[in-house]
């Protein structure tokens, strides 16, 4: 009986020990029940996704209206036209028993371009029914659907793999040409610093550099990336004939923390400008572009003009100039350049300053 007792006081301490912490709900009113319960701390996971109240917010407007017409359209007639392209010898930047670096025309689709390839690589030896085995070939860089310029395919998988170590850790230098129309910048030269990601619409859009790390509403990240443009010529005019040192320009670096507030006059300055982007997401150039106001010309995702001087624009103006890196197997310096498209020429009749001096790397 005494052993009952003991068990019967220790419960009875262990309840007086729970309400000492614990408010009794029953003994409040409902309303004072509900204040109660709101006013208790409540753990959050440290790993908790974010709320949708708290989601990071895009910087850079939603797509127009237009696009989804006019991207419709384009889709169609690049599959058309990418069903129907075969790549030849015209295309070839360089090529040598690892890679092979082509030219690729706007309005074609990257996959097309590497399933034609095979051909091109066997030569004569496909010509003639040789049964010799197709190497195994890779993209080693995208360019978006209707960007123009140097592709890399590389010929084995190790190769492939010694590229995207290389992209990975930034030993790739890439430079872009864009026709931008907007209002003239009053700078030469910026780098621009921000976040990148996917809206909850699915659309790439620009984010503060804050919030990079920050998880947005499809489970994705925000990334960083950045992008350093120089300004080649304005209607026509050349601004410099000299070639830019990437990176020493310190002083006019641009940290996206909030919106763009480009003063929009209605001018429409023809702006040539060379990007080198150092990371590589997804409409990257293209977004920071329509962030600092001078949308790529034909980009009608990005706010750039559709129409103009009475023609439609097939495509965005986007030209992948160069690549540079040390070659894979020998650790040679290599630099492919692509020709330039045509449309460079009718807005700026003035040779464009190079990339990079002379000295930097082996031009191929």
């Amino acid at each position: 009986m005494k052993g009952k007792t003991m068990r019967f006081s220790l419960a009875i301490a262990a309840i007086t020990a729970t309400a000492a912490t614990k408010p009794f709900f029953s003994d409040l009113s409902p309303r004072l029940r509900r204040a109660t319960a709101m006013s208790q701390p409540h753990s959050i996971p440290p790993n908790a996704p974010e709320s949708p109240t708290t989601y990071p917010v895009p910087l850079s407007p939603p797509l127009p209206l237009l696009s989804k017409q006019v991207e419709l359209a384009r889709a169609m007639s690049a599959s058309s036209r990418s069903g129907a392209f075969s790549l030849s010898r015209s295309h070839v930047v360089y090529e040598d028993e690892w890679l092979l670096a082509v030219n690729k025309p706007p309005g074609v689709y990257c996959e097309s371009v590497l399933a034609s390839a095979p051909p091109l690589v066997l030569g004569d030896a496909g010509d003639s029914g040789c049964t010799e085995a197709v190497p195994e070939l890779h993209l080693a860089n995208r360019l978006d659907r209707d960007t123009s310029g140097v592709m890399l395919i590389t010929k084995s998988h190790k190769v492939a793999s010694r590229l995207v170590k290389a992209f990975t850790e930034h030993k790739v230098r890439k430079t872009y040409i864009a026709l931008c129309v907007g209002l003239a910048p009053k700078w030469e030269t910026i780098t621009i610093r921000s976040g990148h990601g996917r809206s909850k619409f699915g659309a790439w859009r620009v984010y503060a550099a804050p919030d990079v790390g920050r998880t947005l509403p499809g489970g994705s990240l925000v990334r960083d990336m950045e992008t350093s443009f120089e300004v080649l010529s304005v209607n026509g005019q050349l601004k410099s004939k000299q070639p830019v040192k990437q990176g020493k320009d310190d002083e006019n670096i641009v940290v996206v923390e909030e919106k763009s507030f480009i003063e929009d006059n209605g001018t429409k300055d023809v702006v040539l400008a060379r990007a080198y982007p150092r990371s590589g997401r997804t409409h990257q150039i293209r977004l920071h572009c329509q962030y600092l106001g001078i949308p790529i010309r034909g980009d009608v995702k990005y706010e750039g003009v559709y129409e103009g001087e009475g023609q439609i624009y097939d495509y965005h103006t986007l030209h992948a100039e160069s690549l540079s890196f040390e070659h894979p197997v020998t650790g040679v310096p290599l630099m492919f350049r692509a020709p330039l498209p045509a449309w460079v020429a009718e807005c700026c009749p003035n040779e464009i300053p190079p990339a990079f001096s002379s000295n930097e790397s082996h031009v191929r």
